[in-house]
């Protein structure tokens, strides 16, 4: 399919408004931002970003049909879910295209985000009908108390490139069948994804009779993310992106004693054991290192391997990369993509001059390729360093496919090494031992917020909660019960008695 057809069937025009309440597009005045696809360097279309009266229009827009929509039984809620879900599959195809080709991401990994779209649509609607409260049993006599979950409001969501819509999924889904309306700031870098997003959930809602608001889009730049996260009108705020972002975001949520669901940077680690099938791990190492061209915050940033087969993985590892296919993702033939921009390219350069300057040691190096299908100038040679991890560079994150590989001689050690970097999103062991397996698993090991036995660090599925610790943010979003983070927690206490007795067996008698 080519992509002037792609963009036509999602709707996108070579000029774009960028402000949306979900049913209806307002003509936006704000600043021109262009998208550039990182795959040839070809301008895809504009979008104008909005000014501060549009995002107020769309947030004021979201607050009205908050008051209607949180009346809608949470099953009908679903209902429209399920039906977005649908609408999902039929675009599947365009959708995963146009990410890949906006983003830079494989052509596999654009379908398979929007699969992931898929998954959440379902998750959600079997969880419209189980939000359930507790009961508890009172201290007095005749007294019932329970606990039951209401909708916040306005659910603000403001995503990152390399995650272009899918993440805005997570959090939106959710949010709807909670009661919340939500208003997305897609990423300035991707605004195209978001464009096609809000059009294919806009004819959803127009046969449903939605009310108008309940999914805002605002695309803008920095500004307006920090309109959003100022705003007292939107009780809850999720970002993912930089630690750096993430804490400017949390400062001014908690400045106005609002919410924040933080998904920030990670450093992940791999600890390749001993006991471990090498095979396996090899496949779980490359994929997470290379798998978006590094640019995931599930990218496996470091190797921990023992020092009995730390030899023989690194030739194991040296063969591989030879083997990759670096080049157009919308060619499936391609292992690895382009980075999203120059800026990162520049990143990728400056970390790889910190890591020499440091003394690390090249084991695959890299570069930035030049000449015919390389155009865009955004393509560079996924590399592997010796290092030790107390390096500066080690302990920061470069979102690029940089592979530091360290030696370990125990497994207390390697988990120090693990653990000791400022993020803490995703972790790994490959191990045959159940004793090792179970310690990394233990708390005494991992402080991550996912940690994996034989399998990588990317890659987590929509059923379990996602998200880190320390730097990473704390916040959980997707499955298991991270639907609570849209709520807010009502503890309830039915007095069916003719008497007042009070708590804690106190007497007061006027």
């Amino acid at each position: 399919m080519k992509m002037d057809k792609v963009l036509s069937k999602l709707g996108i025009e070579k000029n774009n408004d960028g402000a949306s309440t979900g049913t209806k597009w307002i003509k936006s005045e704000g600043e021109k931002i262009v998208s550039y696809s990182p795959v040839d360097g070809k301008r895809i279309a504009s979008v104008s970003g909005v000014t501060r009266a549009e995002y107020d229009a769309v947030i004021d827009k979201a607050q009205t049909a908050f008051a209607e929509w949180r009346m809608w039984p949470a099953p009908k809620r679903g209902e429209i879910v399920r039906q977005l879900g649908d609408a999902l599959r039929k675009q599947k195809e365009p959708l995963g295209r146009l990410v890949s080709y906006e983003m830079g991401k494989s052509l596999q990994e654009g379908l398979g985000e929007v699969q992931e779209m898929i998954d959440i649509c379902d998750f959600a609607v079997g969880l419209s009908r189980q939000l359930y409260g507790l009961t508890m049993h009172s201290e007095r006599p005749l007294h019932r108390m329970y606990e039951q979950w209401h909708p916040l409001g306005v659910v603000g969501v403001i995503s990152a490139f390399n995650f272009p819509v899918a993440v805005w999924s997570w959090n939106s889904m959710i949010a709807f069948i909670c009661g919340n309306t939500c208003v997305w700031k897609p990423s300035e870098k991707t605004p195209l994804s978001g464009i096609a997003c809000q059009n294919i959930i806009s004819e959803v809602f127009k046969a449903n009779n939605v009310p108008e608001g309940v999914c805002g889009l605002v695309i803008g730049g920095r500004e307006t993310g920090e309109w959003m996260s100022h705003d007292t009108r939107v009780p809850l705020v999720s970002a993912t992106g930089s630690t750096r972002m993430g804490k400017a975001v949390g400062a001014a949520v908690a400045g106005r004693l609002g919410r924040s669901l933080l998904e920030l940077g990670g450093n992940n680690a791999i600890i390749v054991s001993e006991h471990a099938d090498l095979n396996i791990a090899l496949r779980a190492a490359i994929f997470g290192a290379v798998g978006t061209a590094g640019q995931r915050c599930t990218t496996t940033r470091r190797l921990i391997i023992h020092e009995n087969v730390y030899d023989a993985f690194k030739k194991k590892l040296v063969a591989a990369y030879k083997q990759l296919v670096i080049g157009d993702p919308l060619d499936e033939k391609s292992h690895v993509g382009p980075l999203i921009d120059k800026d990162a390219v520049a990143a990728y350069l400056k970390a790889i001059a910190e890591v020499k300057k440091s003394g690390g040691k090249a084991v695959v190096a890299g570069g930035v390729l030049e000449g015919e299908g390389y155009e865009s100038g955004c393509y560079v040679k996924p590399c592997i360093f010796e290092v030790k991890n107390d390096w500066a560079i080690v302990q920061h994150e470069t979102f690029a496919p940089i592979l530091y590989i360290m030696k370990y001689s125990t497994l207390e050690e390697a988990i120090a090494m693990q653990n000791n970097v400022p993020q803490g999103l995703s972790s790994s062991i490959m191990t045959l031992n159940m004793r090792e397996a179970e310690w990394f698993l233990s708390h005494k090991g991992s402080d991550c917020g996912i940690a994996n036995v034989n399998i990588g660090t990317s890659g987590a599925e929509i059923g379990g909660a996602f998200g880190g610790e320390k730097e990473t943010g704390g916040g959980r979003e997707s499955g298991s019960d991270s639907w609570k983070a849209y709520m807010r927690r009502q503890t309830n206490t039915i007095n069916y008695s003719d008497q007042l007795p009070l708590a804690q067996g106190i007497k007061f008698s006027v």
